[in-house]
């Protein structure tokens, strides 16, 4: 089978608006320091309003791994709803300016873009708030063999199980990548929409996925451990490959009898740990869509997340890779 593109992701289309804030700033909106707060519309627009300058960029965890992987030299295409509006305008132009191929026009009715404010305080400390607006508007109708073509690897984000036709689109999209001989991962998101949807995913794991990609505590909370060592022999009875993040204890890559643990780059200083887990993933990617090692592939993921968390922004920059060497 001859692939498309390497890398497809299909995901909740979010635009990160970050801007450094105060804490009277906070104290203005009612947020709490270092909160994730879901708000609507109105919210939204008032908070925008009041901010001062800003940097936007595309965002939302698969979005931000898509975005890594275009970044460090691989190709890619997305699937996510936005609206014709500024920050929609914002997150299309973002994604194809790194030469992501954008699947979906923008909707001329509905809610607005989602964003999420990030709001970084003086000691760095991120508090979201954070609107779904037309993200949640992907539904089937979206999900054609047209739009998904036939990626080596389909990328799916946890949190589409959150939209109301979710779990539908992405049974379908699984389809159709089998049909075109399309690798199925899941990205499982957060630890709390595992819980949320802990049946699902398991059935969707057993049945559909190839690959999944998760940190620790997303592994416990699907699989019910509570250990590392439980879960890596949990896990080794799947004839999948999964790839965990462990935070400072670095990451381990499991396909059957096959177990490959990477330890952690050093860090002096850590700045924003926010999206470590997407760089990991767009380094991960490229070294599997370019197949290499999974030794080599989790040297990638780390090295892409160790820089990422010394920055601020989950954005893998251009060509971090072009000169590392694995070991």
């Amino acid at each position: 089978m001859t692939h498309s593109i390497q890398l497809l992701g299909i995901s909740n289309a979010i635009v990160d608006v970050l801007a450094h804030v105060d804490q009277e700033f906070l104290d203005t909106i009612g947020a709490p320091l270092g909160s994730m707060t879901l708000i609507d519309e109105v919210q939204a627009r008032d908070i925008y309003s009041k901010m001062g300058p800003a940097t936007e960029m595309s965002g939302g965890s698969v979005a931000n791994t898509i975005a890594g992987f275009a970044n460090l030299g691989g190709s890619s295409a997305y699937i996510g709803k936005v609206r014709d509006d500024q920050l929609g305008d914002i997150f299309n132009h973002d994604m194809t300016s790194l030469g992501i191929d954008i699947r979906l026009e923008p909707a001329t009715v509905g809610p607005a873009t989602a964003r999420s404010h990030v709001l970084i305080s003086e000691d760095g400390q991120r508090t979201m708030q954070t609107y779904l607006g037309a993200c949640l508007g992907l539904g089937l109708l979206d999900i054609t063999e047209t739009t998904v073509g036939a990626p080596k690897a389909l990328l799916l984000e946890g949190y589409v199980w959150d939209i109301g036709e979710g779990p539908a689109l992405a049974k379908q999209a699984a389809k159709i990548a089998r049909a075109n001989g399309t690798a199925v991962a899941l990205s499982l998101s957060d630890s709390y929409c595992v819980e949320r949807h802990r049946d699902a995913f398991n059935d969707f794991v057993k049945a559909d996925a190839n690959i999944v990609v998760a940190d620790e505590d997303e592994i416990h909370a699907l699989l019910g451990t509570d250990s590392m060592p439980a879960a890596i022999k949990e896990l080794s009875t799947f004839d999948i490959l999964f790839a965990v993040t462990r935070s400072e204890k670095g990451s381990v890559i499991v396909h059957g009898d096959t177990v490959v643990e990477q330890a952690a780059e050093k860090v002096d200083h850590v700045i924003d740990s926010t999206g470590a887990g997407d760089a990991y993933a767009a380094g991960f990617f490229y070294g599997w869509a370019n197949d290499h090692s999974l030794s080599d592939c989790a040297q990638y993921g780390t090295h892409c997340a160790t820089q990422v968390i010394q920055q601020v922004g989950a954005r893998v920059e251009k060509g971090l890779l072009d000169d590392y060497q694995t070991g």
